[in-house]
């Protein structure tokens, strides 16, 4: 199963026709990066994006947490020391998003900063909040950001492990951890910390087949081994089609 992500894909719109587009090339699902402005929309803006999911007949699978401004290289909150306030006033209307969307993965970035007891217990309030609509909160490695450090699956395992609540999982992005050099093989022997899986061909960030990774290898052993959620589309396109889609 796979959905698009909304912040990579269909660009060339505005945000709130996005999901529509989706729809009308076939996905059921989609997930998206924090799509507003600032931590704390008003609610205007909230409720325009609700509709538009809503109304497109699309169900979101996975919603980002505020991360800061990301064109100028902020990579979340949660370990950004002073903004522990805004990250957890964040978290409960990102919850309370997803709760009325049936949003059911929380991804909150950890943040271009050093992991402290204060960014622990930052993901723990996160959890939490999550766990009260039945959600899972996931941390993500990410590649091309030399101050962020989480970047293989092993350092978000060592950081799940000191969160230690249930619902906290590894966002493994097969693009960013293949990049960063990890065994994307050795995934499958972990798929019960898996909580989401996306996928961009490496090198260039473009859809499948358009690099060298053997992407559809990678997820039919996941698939194996148990998983059973979604994959996020979520690359930079190249051809502008989703032919790739009849060889998963």
């Amino acid at each position: 199963m796979f959905d698009a992500n909304l912040s990579m894909l269909f660009t060339e719109l505005p945000l709130l026709e996005r999901p529509q587009a989706a729809r009308a090339a076939g996905f059921d699902a989609v997930e998206i990066w924090w799509p507003f402005a600032d931590a704390v929309p008003e609610t205007r803006e909230i409720e325009a994006f609700e509709n538009a999911i809503v109304d497109a007949r699309v169900r979101l699978v996975g919603l980002n947490l505020y991360a800061g401004d990301m064109p100028a290289g902020d990579r979340g909150l949660t370990s950004w020391p002073g903004r522990e306030t805004e990250f957890r006033t964040n978290v409960e209307i990102t919850a309370a998003i997803a709760g009325r969307l049936g949003c059911r993965t929380l991804n909150a970035l950890h943040g271009n900063f050093e992991t402290t007891a204060q960014t622990v217990s930052n993901y723990r309030f996160a959890a939490d909040v999550a766990a009260e609509i039945g959600a899972q909160l996931v941390i993500e490695p990410l590649s091309g950001a030399p101050q962020y450090p989480i970047k293989i699956a092993h350092q978000a395992f060592e950081l799940i492990d000191e969160i230690d609540r249930g619902n906290v999982k590894l966002l493994a992005d097969l693009y960013h951890l293949a990049t960063n050099g990890d065994d994307l093989d050795v995934l499958a022997d972990h798929v019960d910390r898996i909580g989401h899986v996306q996928i961009a061909d490496a090198p260039g960030r473009g859809e499948p087949g358009t690099g060298e990774l053997d992407l559809f290898g990678h997820l039919a052993k996941l698939r194996a081994n148990g998983y059973t959620g979604f994959v996020g589309a979520e690359y930079k396109p190249v051809t502008h089609s989703f032919a790739w889609r009849d060889q998963a």
